[in-house]
């Protein structure tokens, strides 16, 4: 039998390294008696020249450049090579034409620690394909042509802490499908076709803690799968074509501390309970379709403190809109839409010290944003169409300690001033840079306006100053009026008031501020009273305090009205005609006459004359 040519190889430098030393040694001893060499230290030199391996190596592979690595990558292999050492613990097997892979094939390796079988035709892995390989640590199988994950594809590979399963063509995972996988720590499936996750499909990862999920099929987040990780640390839902995150879908996951959800171009908004059940500390949101943060959903998150809401057509930051996450140390706005960022709007961040908005629209950013400017490291501020006024002072005050990353935040106007870096400034400023005018009312409408009851007043205010004021009106003593309701401050700065009551006399104050001042103008409004004309009913929905409300009939309250007014006439009618009914037949039958007698009286002491009897009838 034919030796291996390591051992051909070996044998020959072995000889060669024995006949130099006798031959040295011979120089130096001189006629010395030989000595015999004992057995042992050509074995010993044959192991040292080998490797150390308890095998051959394929000729095709590369078994010198790593210790106890065969690597066969692009080698146009169609099946595993045979006479790989039973010591290998690295196994290249990338980029070649493997298409499948029968159980017990690579049993012998039970020392392996890395397989890469990435970048093959692999379709089909038959159940116990990697039996054996207990000690196996990482699997990658990207890049080949597997479609379904079943039961028993992985049995066997208990120490398992990394399966990389991206760029396959895998459309579903069946529940079971890594179940004997307790070790496994990542598992990337990015990248496929995947359409559904059984809700046992994760079952049994009981150590995964990272989980990406990308470019994927998936229409709906797979809840149901992923609340049977209970280890999960960290889960990446990249480029998925998801519209919305329903409340409680990420109930189960109470130990995720990092959430990125990237590219959902679909996501225009997060549901106020859809990040319920989470203790998040690192948080992003980015390339989607949101348009405002969402203060609602994360309110919840009070040990968040990484918030990345890059690439989202966000317009504002609303005044203590963060003010719940208390532990908030950094966020990211870059790329956005951001216009303005109001007063107070990170007032109750009292570890903040990072803020990137970066290329964005913001023509300025007030220091009464921040709770204490003092305290923030990094600014990211480039890229947007700065105004150098006087509201920047206090950046340029900072401009020396500000870590502004790799480009600081230049001046877009004005003119004079254009491209100039913040940091070229000298902290003597020439006459003319950094100031501001103060605000000043301009023009106003009249002054003293009549409305009447129920009808409509206008009241118009405007005014001038650098940077452009705001436009604001209240009652004296009173609140702020807002921009919705009966009375209402419009876009313009005007004040509207409609349907006028008697309640809304009496003075209005117009004020008109910016950051270098503000002013004000007093005007007046008097309400006149309507009366009612009799026979008509007042307008129901203007009422006044003190005076009882406008009393108007309904068709059943009239039909009632009428009803009481008719039943005594009819009454009264019915009683006339029965009394001249009963008149009218007594007519013609009563006879009207009468008889009597008349009988004289007799004179005193006759007492037989008899009587004179006179009988007269009455006609």
């Amino acid at each position: 039998m034919r030796r291996p040519p390591a051992l051909d190889r070996g044998s020959v430098q072995l000889d060669a390294t024995l006949q130099l030393l006798r031959t040295e040694e011979g120089k130096a001893m001189g006629p010395a008696p030989k000595q015999a060499w004992p057995p042992w230290p050509p074995l010993l030199f044959l192991l040292l020249l080998s490797g150390g391996s308890c095998g051959g190596c394929p000729a095709v592979c590369d078994c010198a450049s790593q210790p106890r690595a065969v690597l066969c990558p692009l080698r146009r292999l169609e099946a595993v090579p045979g006479g790989l050492p039973a010591d290998t613990e690295l196994l290249d097997l990338s980029g070649n034409r493997l298409w499948g892979l029968q159980r017990g094939m690579l049993s012998r390796l039970g020392l392996l620690q890395e397989l890469d079988l990435s970048y093959n035709q692999l379709s089909t892995l038959e159940p116990g394909a990697f039996y054996g390989l207990q000690s196996l640590l990482t699997l990658r199988l990207q890049g080949n042509r597997l479609r379904i994950m079943g039961p028993g594809v992985f049995s066997g590979l208990s120490a398992l802490t990394l399966l990389d399963l991206r760029l396959n063509h895998i459309v579903l995972f069946l529940d079971g499908a890594f179940g004997e996988l307790g070790s496994l720590r990542q598992l990337e499936v990015g990248d496929n076709h995947l359409v559904f996750v059984a809700p046992g499909a994760l079952a049994g990862l009981a150590q995964l803690s990272t989980l990406t999920l990308e470019r994927c099929n998936l229409s709906t987040v797979p809840g149901l799968a992923l609340a049977r990780l209970p280890a999960l640390v960290a889960l990446r839902l990249r480029e998925l074509d998801i519209g919305r995150l329903p409340a409680g879908a990420l109930r189960g996951l109470g130990q995720l501390k990092e959430l990125e959800i990237h590219s959902w171009p679909s996501l225009g908004a997060l549901e106020p309970g859809s990040l319920a059940g989470l203790n998040l500390s690192n948080l992003a949101i980015t390339r989607c379709n949101l348009s405002a943060v969402p203060c609602q959903a994360l309110r919840h998150l009070s040990f968040l403190r990484v918030l990345d809401l890059s690439q989202n057509p966000i317009s504002a930051i609303p005044a203590r809109s963060l003010s719940p996450l208390v532990r908030l140390q950094e966020l990211r706005l870059a790329g956005a839409c951001l216009t303005s960022i109001a007063a107070h709007a990170f007032h109750g961040l009292t570890a903040f010290h990072l803020l990137d908005v970066a290329d964005n629209a913001l023509q300025t950013l007030e220091e009464t944003a921040f709770p204490s400017p003092d305290q923030l490291v990094t600014l990211r501020l480039s890229g947007n169409p700065l105004t150098c006024d006087c509201r920047l002072l206090w950046l340029l005050r900072l401009r020396r300690r500000l870590d502004f990353g790799a480009a600081p935040p230049a001046c877009a106007s004005p003119r004079h001033m254009q491209g100039k870096s913040l940091r070229e400034f000298s902290d003597i400023l020439p006459p003319g840079h950094f100031t501001c005018q103060p605000a000043l009312i301009r023009k106003s409408g009249p002054r003293w306006v009549i409305a009447e009851e129920g009808g409509q007043a206008v009241f118009s205010c405007s005014g001038d100053g650098d940077p452009a004021p705001t436009v604001s009106w209240r009652r004296p003593q009173g609140p702020w009026l807002g921009r919705a309701g009966r009375v209402r401050v419009l876009e313009d700065g005007t004040l509207e008031i409609r349907s006028v009551q008697l309640q809304d006399r009496g003075a209005y104050v117009c004020v008109v501020s910016n950051v270098a001042g503000n002013d004000s103008l007093r005007t007046w409004l008097e309400v006149l009273q309507v009366e009612p004309p009799n026979g008509t009913l007042s307008d129901p929905n203007i009422t006044t305090p003190g005076i009882p409300g406008p009393f108007f009939l309904d068709s059943r309250g009239v039909a009632m009205v009428l009803a009481v007014g008719f039943l005594p006439f009819l009454t009264s009618v019915t009683l006339c005609f029965g009394l001249i009914a009963l008149w009218s037949k007594g007519k013609g039958r009563v006879k009207h006459h009468m008889t009597f007698d008349f009988v004289a009286p007799r004179p005193s002491g006759d007492k037989n004359s008899g009587g004179n009897r006179v009988t007269a009838k009455l006609f």
